[in-house]
């Protein structure tokens, strides 16, 4: 069966897919338009839909599944939509969203059991405890929430497979520089983004929360930091706790990137650094999987717009 992501371009197409989001937008002759990311099972694809009445922009909201005609083409170096038509799929046609849904191709069992490895070599007690408390909030939510809206690790289970790959590097560093302190680091890679479970809004046509947007998932997992040792009795100012909140805190690097407080731990550093890598790998790897060796991949705008050439040797 053709999939978004088959299509060569100006291949013409009539597909059901997912509304991933439906942004209004207006146009320099100043009619209101639909910029569309649509989703299925092979990826996600924007589109725009110019012209649009106020019907068409409160019927096809982010989470609705369409019957989409239209036409694989190019903007920018980007794949595009152009859009012929679409209409909502009806109750006897495939309207679950939940069919359409990009996932991360790995069983949870296998997440699962990386994580708890990582778990036994977070030796102080503090910090094993904390971290234990938040991952049973979390609960199921973690193995099937996406690490963000869009750009990197952005599909279902995405959120654990960034934080598994982030531990393997982890890991791996440890072995190589003794001298850092397992710990925090591990600790940290674990609970640096589980905010996000709270942020995000979930796998389906993922937005943020109204908490997420007036808060971001640094400040909640302080937040949640705090509630841990609440019901686990620990002073939250001792230093474990102090310590396991910097390197949260510091994860993003930089005031302008978010951080309320520059890395001042040589584990808060390296976890700014393991994310960053993980995040940049998964970005181009995600990009250049859709191009054949010998080209040019669309251009990735958090990599301020740059294209990635594919090797044709190994």
């Amino acid at each position: 069966m053709t999939q978004l992501l088959d299509l060569n371009h100006g291949e013409s197409f009539a597909l059901f897919v997912l509304i991933k989001s439906a942004d209004i937008r207006v146009a320099r002759n100043g009619n209101p338009f639909i910029a569309f990311r649509f989703q299925d099972r092979s990826g996600s694809m924007d589109g725009m839909y110019w012209s649009a009445t106020d019907e068409e922009i409160a019927r096809y909201q982010a989470g609705k599944v369409v019957f989409l005609k239209g036409e694989r083409d190019t903007y920018n170096g980007t794949p595009q939509i152009k859009i012929q038509s679409l209409r909502l799929a009806d109750a006897c046609e495939p309207d679950d969203p939940t069919l359409y849904v990009e996932h991360i191709g790995i069983k949870k069992e296998t997440l699962e059991e990386a994580l708890n490895e990582a778990l036994l070599e977070i030796h102080e007690s503090h910090i094993a405890r904390i971290v234990r408390k938040i991952l049973n909030y979390a609960k199921e939510d973690f193995f099937s929430y996406p690490a963000a809206k869009r750009n990197h690790h952005a599909l279902a289970g995405g959120l654990s497979y960034h934080t598994i790959s982030m531990l393997q590097v982890g890991r791996a560093l440890l072995k190589i520089y003794p001298e850092v302190n397992a710990s925090l680091l591990l600790g940290g890679i674990i609970l640096h983004d589980m905010g996000k479970t709270i942020e995000l809004s979930g796998a389906i046509a993922t937005e943020y929360t109204l908490k997420g947007k007036m808060m971001g998932h640094i400040v909640i997992v302080d937040e949640l930091i705090d509630r841990a040792c609440a019901e686990l009795g620990f002073d939250p100012d001792s230093e474990p706790v102090l310590l396991l909140k910097h390197v949260v805190l510091a994860h993003h690097g930089k005031l302008e990137y978010g951080s309320p407080v520059a890395p001042q731990l040589l584990e808060a550093e390296l976890i700014h650094h393991i994310d960053n890598m993980d995040a940049t790998f998964n970005m181009i790897a995600t990009a250049l999987a859709k191009v054949e060796p010998g080209n040019f991949s669309e251009a990735i705008y958090p990599l301020d717009r740059r294209q990635f050439y594919k090797p044709t040797f190994k």
